[in-house]
């Protein structure tokens, strides 16, 4: 057993007895000097244990091979029909998928980009559309001709009225015609207008009745729509809610269609509403509610290759033909990002230790890209710049206004923020940021808006620095321990100094007394 004397052998601090001690005032001054200054360079050490720091560096892109990347968006197209709108991506690798629907909704807007109704939903294009022979030769003009001043007479005489809006240049119209004629003139034999009052098809030319088309919202050709007499009719200018026709364009299926129609109507009486039509038959799938406005909000997501690529919307059918000098692709962008949404208070948060991040991560937003033509010199973004006034100022001066697209090229760049604990990476934020530049280019094909978009081959890692517990109780001892021995070796001096010149003064007292 080892003694307890020899235990106290290696005591490093050794008592003083108390009574060779001495307390002064110039020591208690210098303590509460020793002792402020170690509470305040504890406070300060603590602060800087606390505080999170970062570093930031660029490296290649951590990416694997199959990643997706996810792009949200929402804009609006004053003058785009829900009814064609399409959204299209693309990449380098020859991805392409057409007319995405799964993941976007779509909402009829009017030109003050007000919505007009509940989410429009497409047409499913699983078939191609079966149409009569193209050799037929059509009879007799079986249809009715209408046009701007005997239209709404027709519309309010008859229940049901079935207008075919067509094209004569347009190589679906002309496929539809001989179908149309026949399945007209067959209905007109089988319900006599005068006779029987209560179906009549129609036909309407859109390069002579331009504002009658533009009324009712035609931007593809051939449209066909069904208008019904009743209670749908609408108090703002007598128009009429009415739905397009997406099925099959051969005579015996537009002739069996219209007798669906027609068997919901009793012959006497036919002023009740039309709208009672509420029977489940096959040829339900092939009406859908047409656009109430010309207009257009398409918001959603899509998922995309990490590699250059497109993401494309315009007016795109496989059964419709499109006058491009009638189609305008001007759009508000509302919102677009790449990469998962941050909640504000995450935004908030990582903002606070990273100022500098989040402030291109939405660049476009509130952006208007306007073409004038046919909206005169009326703007729908209150935000445009006073670059974009004069940049839609020199489109009209320049003539530019037919046949144009607006490209915007997107550079996207990866940003992650990382936490480094017990040796350990912890991804806290992963955020992309892109640069834009647009640009209105003219074309011969259909306008469209693209967004062409590439990712950067390098991203930012931002990586937080915490500073160790042991680090911290080290400076924390160094801090005691430095403050107490300056202050000891200063008193330690100024005693010294005190003592040599107390002798010196008692020397000189006895060097009188003597004398």
């Amino acid at each position: 057993m080892i003694s307890s004397a020899k235990l106290k052998s290696v005591d490093f601090y050794r008592k003083i007895p108390r009574d060779l001690t001495e307390a002064s005032l110039s020591g208690a001054g210098l303590s509460i000097v020793a002792a402020l200054a170690m509470v305040f360079l504890f406070g300060m050490e603590l602060n800087n244990y606390l505080t999170v720091t970062t570093s930031t560096a660029v490296i290649v892109d951590r990416s694997t091979d199959g990643d997706f990347l996810r792009i949200d968006f929402n804009m609006s197209f004053p003058s785009l029909s829900c009814e064609f709108a399409s959204v299209d991506v693309g990449d380098v690798l020859g991805t392409n998928r057409l007319n995405i629907t799964k993941t976007i909704r779509k909402f009829s807007i009017d030109h003050d980009l007000k919505p007009t109704g509940s989410e429009f939903h497409s047409v499913p294009s699983s078939h191609f559309l079966k149409h009569g022979e193209e050799g037929d030769e059509e009879s007799a003009e079986g249809s009715a001709t209408l046009t701007a001043s005997n239209f709404d007479s027709f519309s309010h005489q008859y229940p049901i009225l079935v207008v075919n809006f067509f094209a004569p240049w347009c190589y679906w119209s002309k496929r539809l015609k001989p179908s149309w004629e026949k399945a007209a003139q067959t209905i007109r034999d089988r319900y006599d207008p005068e006779m029987d009052g209560r179906i009549l098809l129609g036909k309407v030319d859109c390069t002579e009745e331009i504002d009658l088309c533009r009324r009712h919202h035609i931007q593809g050709y051939p449209s066909i729509r069904i208008f019904r007499k009743g209670s749908d009719l609408r108090e703002d200018h007598g128009h009429h809610e009415h739905e397009s026709y997406y099925g099959d364009r051969d005579t015996d299926s537009l002739v069996k269609t219209m007798e669906e129609l027609v068997a919901s109507i009793p012959r006497e009486g036919s002023q009740k509403l039309a709208l009672e039509d509420k029977s489940k038959n096959s040829a339900e799938n092939a009406k859908r509610p047409a656009p109430k406005a010309g207009g257009c909000r398409i918001e959603g997501y899509v998922r995309v290759k990490k590699v250059p690529g497109n993401l494309i919307i315009s007016a795109r059918s496989g059964a419709h033909s499109f006058d491009t000098s009638q189609m305008n692709l001007s759009h508000v962008i509302t919102h677009l990002s790449f990469g998962r949404i941050l909640s504000p208070k995450v935004m908030s948060d990582v903002q606070r230790l990273i100022p500098y991040l989040g402030r291109s991560h939405d660049r476009l937003n509130g952006r208007s890209f306007i073409n004038t033509r046919d909206f005169g010199a009326k703007c729908y973004c209150k935000s445009m710049t006073s670059y974009e006034m004069e940049w839609i100022h020199d489109i009209g001066y320049l003539g530019l206004s037919i046949d144009v697209y607006i490209e915007h090229y997107l550079q996207v760049v990866k940003t992650e923020v990382i936490t480094t604990r017990f040796s350990t990476e912890h991804k806290l934020v992963e955020e992309y940021e892109y640069t834009a530049h647009s640009s209105l280019t003219q074309t011969v094909y259909i306008p469209v808006a693209k967004f062409h978009f590439e990712l950067s081959p390098m991203q930012v890692l931002i990586t937080e620095n915490h500073k160790s517990f042991s680090h911290f109780i080290t400076n924390v001892c160094a801090i005691i321990g430095g403050v107490f021995t300056v202050g000891c070796w200063d008193f330690g001096c100024n005693f010294a100094q005190y003592n040599q010149n107390d002798e010196k003064s008692r020397t000189r007292q006895e060097f009188l007394i003597e004398k």
